[in-house]
């Protein structure tokens, strides 16, 4: 039995280990579509789904501080230090689930961004609640996801995959209608773009968005 538990202890060691070098790489393949949306971000941001830091570099200038959450630690990794040494703006971090209750004053950020992580929230409607409840009035959230296909066949097939796809992907989910999710949770949508990617269908449809708290 000690010694099964010392294995366990062993895999998820390694696996929290590798799990943040692995995400590095494999989000490098959709850096093209994060400069126009994270550029529309300014003031005080929270990115939700901070991850390893690949956005910063496409703040603007008009972005006086970025606040990042994600339950993934990436403390210590050589790659997203870096990236935080070289933003021109204070960056907080920190380890948290966002679709539990965020410690964040309500009205706090002038902005809240996500890339590609409103799939992988067990919580989607939770989350987003939370995100609306930091938000200024007035404030933007802005957003690119990939989500349920436009493609009635497609999203047929998304429904069908995504249990297993769920499993093997680390809980990221492909059938989301990322724009429901988004107007759901009451904000409205100023601007929404539903466009086709390169790669597989099954993961290709993309949502770039931006929504406002009235």
């Amino acid at each position: 039995m000690l010694v099964g538990v010392a294995l366990e202890v062993i895999e998820m060691g390694l696996r929290e280990l590798l799990k943040p070098r692995i995400q590095d790489f494999m989000m490098s393949f959709i850096d093209e579509l994060r400069p126009e949306t994270v550029a529309a971000a300014g003031g005080e941001v929270l990115e939700v789904g901070f991850g390893t830091a690949r956005n910063l570099e496409h703040y603007a200038a008009t972005v006086s501080r970025v606040t990042g959450v994600d339950p993934m630690s990436t403390e210590g990794i050589a790659s997203v230090e870096a990236r935080i040494a070289r933003a021109p703006f204070p960056v907080e971090r920190a380890v948290l689930r966002a679709d539990r209750d965020l410690p964040f004053d309500s009205g706090r950020f002038d902005c809240v961004v996500t890339t590609f992580t409103l799939c992988s929230i067990p919580e989607p409607d939770a989350a987003l609640a939370e995100m609306r409840r930091v938000l200024k009035p007035g404030g933007r959230y802005v957003f690119i996801e990939h989500g349920r296909s436009e493609r009635e066949s497609t999203a047929r097939w998304q429904d069908r995959l995504n249990p297993i796809w769920r499993r093997v992907m680390d809980g990221c989910n492909i059938n989301r209608s990322i724009d429901r999710l988004v107007e759901r949770a009451g904000f409205s949508l100023a601007s929404i773009d539903c466009f086709a990617h390169k790669g597989p269908r099954l993961v290709a449809q993309m949502y770039r968005g931006v929504a406002t708290r009235d």
